[in-house]
């Protein structure tokens, strides 16, 4: 069976001397893994279109244990991001992350779309990264059935107030009269962080990454995303440890 779709490289592996296994975030099939025959060698129409971060549109054909990537032409091949290891390790994360939470083999149209506007917009430096790194980690989570309740304060439904705190195990809210402080992990934020949160959850996608907030809101906020992610997923990114090593030492 011939498949012709678009796709995001989101991991890449030689295999042997001159193939390459690829990773693909596709609009049609979701992630799945393909292989690009002779992609190493030096007359491969495929060597630029099938490295890690290259949105293609490839011609795929589906046999029955695997995928074989006949043809694919270079539509995006983000080479701003290679110019910075900063920038470039968060995108590794994104790509990660959709490793683990995009379905296989089923229409993922918003997840390449999401997943290409953060790419562009961190390539081309249009917002700040932590409001990039915030806004795909909570849309992502949303979009895979992981919605935190942001909607009001679980103890007495105000919608805002001038402390909240979010709880990401349980992922739900209490505003500064209700929260009782346990041994549960609860992150604590104001207005304009807690707006920030909502929207990266409720906004429309076009608007999704259209707010701001000052530089120490911005890691707070990143802060409580992540929580909300490594928490709700209980496990670790190497990609997000890497991508910590590379931000403190820059």
């Amino acid at each position: 069976m011939q498949i012709n779709t678009d796709g995001l490289v989101i991991m890449e592996k030689t295999i042997g001397e001159s193939d390459r296994l690829v990773t693909l975030l596709t609009r049609d099939e979701g992630v799945i893994r393909a292989f690009s025959p002779l992609a190493k060698t030096l007359k491969s129409k495929q060597g630029s279109s099938t490295q890690l971060l290259c949105y293609s549109r490839f011609s795929i054909y589906r046999g029955r244990d695997k995928y074989i990537i006949n043809d694919a032409q270079p539509i995006e091949v983000f080479f701003d991001l290679r110019n910075d290891i900063e920038k470039l390790s968060l995108a590794q994360y994104f790509c990660e992350l959709v490793s683990v939470l995009v379905p296989t083999e089923d229409a993922a149209i918003d997840f390449l779309r999401l997943i290409l506007n953060a790419l562009h917009l961190l390539a081309k430096e249009k917002r700040p990264n932590l409001l990039i790194k915030a806004a795909v980690e909570m849309r992502l989570l949303a979009m895979s059935g992981y919605m935190p309740n942001l909607i009001c304060c679980q103890g007495c439904a105000v919608y805002e107030s001038d402390d909240m705190f979010f709880l990401p195990k349980r992922s739900v809210l209490y505003c500064g009269n209700c929260y009782i402080p346990t041994r549960e992990f609860a992150c604590h934020m104001g207005k304009g962080v807690m707006t920030a949160l909502r929207h990266t959850v409720y906004a429309n996608f076009d608007k999704l990454f259209s707010f701001q907030l000052q530089p120490q809101g911005q890691r707070q906020l990143a802060h409580i995303t992540e929580q909300y992610l490594t928490q709700t997923l209980e496990r670790r990114f190497m990609t997000l440890d890497f991508y910590h090593q590379i931000a403190t030492i820059q």
